[in-house]
């Protein structure tokens, strides 16, 4: 009796500190295309990166928000230099590098940012020398050097032509029943494809010379497909989003840095 209590008390300790779980408030929960929407939502969710050395503690570091250099609308309008940052510093910590917060550092971390890309070492040297800028070993920035679109292909079948040939050659009654149920059918399917290319480089943060860069491209593809017959219909679009693309590109770049620099 007692050692039935005490495995109660266990699993109901395990329980009440068991990650939180909560259901979707949606009227189509449970449904087909609420299985298919999420099995498609699974594959885009964030995944944790294993680091090869996250057991080894990295040198200080800062992360200075890096350039946005597409020229894609769409992109620039989603994402700016801080974002990109802000992915990079949580990715950076789960591969134990001690992260300086930008924000504790005030004017200092602008001061620097000028000087560097206004290509002044020396002014930027002297501002490492300042506050908490001293206990620092890198200085790394994550650009994003390419966001296109570079393939777009549709497929699809409208079977109006086909309905009518059926009506011309089929005659009688089934030829209309085949000519109704042909021309009912339409189907389309689109997909585009995009490129996204980031760099990241570690600067000394004594010299201000470049220590290490790398650069690493990946593909996200936007897909809709969709199925009309005789008043049926079914239909699913989805892809990877802007957001998760650049996450899964930190992690990249941050697993590389982990294993070849730390």
């Amino acid at each position: 009796m007692k050692r039935l209590l005490m495995l109660i008390a266990c699993a109901s300790f395990a329980s009440a500190h068991a990650q939180p779980t909560f259901e979707s408030p949606s009227p189509t929960a449970g449904s087909s295309t609420s299985e298919t929407a999420n099995q498609m939502a699974d594959k885009a969710m964030y995944k944790e990166i294993q680091y090869t050395n996250a057991n080894k503690p990295g040198p200080a570091l800062v992360v200075i928000p890096g350039e946005v250099k597409s020229n894609n609308a769409s992109f620039t309008l989603k994402f700016g230099p801080n974002n990109i940052a802000d992915y990079a510093e949580l990715e950076l910590g789960k591969a134990n590098f001690r992260i300086l917060e930008r924000a504790d550092m005030g004017p200092l971390l602008n001061e620097f940012q000028l000087a560097y890309t206004m290509g002044d070492p020396q002014a930027a040297r002297k501002i490492l020398q300042k506050g908490k800028f001293r206990t620092t070993k890198w200085v790394v920035k994550f650009d994003i050097l390419k966001a296109e679109q570079v393939a777009q292909a549709e497929s699809g079948f409208d079977g109006r032509a086909v309905g009518a040939l059926i009506g011309i050659f089929g005659g009688g009654r089934g030829g209309a029943a085949g000519n109704v149920a042909a021309s009912s059918v339409q189907t389309g399917e689109s997909t585009g494809v995009w490129i996204i290319g980031m760099r990241y480089k570690i600067i000394d943060a004594n010299t201000t010379e470049q220590v290490a860069t790398g650069y690493s491209e990946e593909k996200m593809e936007l897909g809709a497909k969709s199925t009309s017959v005789l008043g049926f219909s079914s239909g699913a679009s989805g892809g990877l989003t802007l957001d998760s693309l650049v996450q899964r590109l930190i992690q990249k770049t941050v697993w590389e840095i982990d294993n070849k620099h730390k």
